[in-house]
């Protein structure tokens, strides 16, 4: 999915473009999903790509929605080395949109953890 940046800052507007593409990062605490316990699935804000599903998300205390796994080729991985840290920064596989890091310290079977910033998704409640 190919557009322009101002085209990405008008569908998007400026706190969900400072996320998913200038790969922000929203307070902890701050935003919608990361005590939501709503049943659907989640979407990248972006482009509407399937990425978690209400039964892959977990409460995790680091303030931001989490999840133990996504869906099966939604998510890209890349090293990340800003803020003097090495993590492994997750994208949407569509649109390449920033959606955060994910972690080993997450629960079994993965013992991953995908914290996802509110802003980079969107959720479609079931029925």
């Amino acid at each position: 999915m190919k557009l322009t940046e101002a085209e990405w800052l008008e569908r998007l507007g400026p706190e969900r473009y400072r996320i998913l593409r200038r790969a922000g990062t929203e307070p902890p605490f701050s935003g919608e999903y990361w005590q939501n316990d709503d049943a659907g699935n989640y979407l990248c804000a972006g482009c509407r790509t399937p990425l978690f599903t209400s039964g892959q998300k977990f409460y995790s205390s680091c303030g931001w929605p989490a999840f133990k796994e996504c869906q099966e080729r939604a998510i890209d991985e890349h090293v990340d080395t800003t803020h003097g840290m090495v993590r492994t920064e997750v994208t949407c596989s569509t649109c390449g949109g920033h959606l955060g890091h994910v972690f080993n310290d997450g629960p079994p079977p993965t013992g991953l953890r995908y914290c996802i910033n509110s802003l980079a998704i969107v959720l479609v409640e079931e029925g």
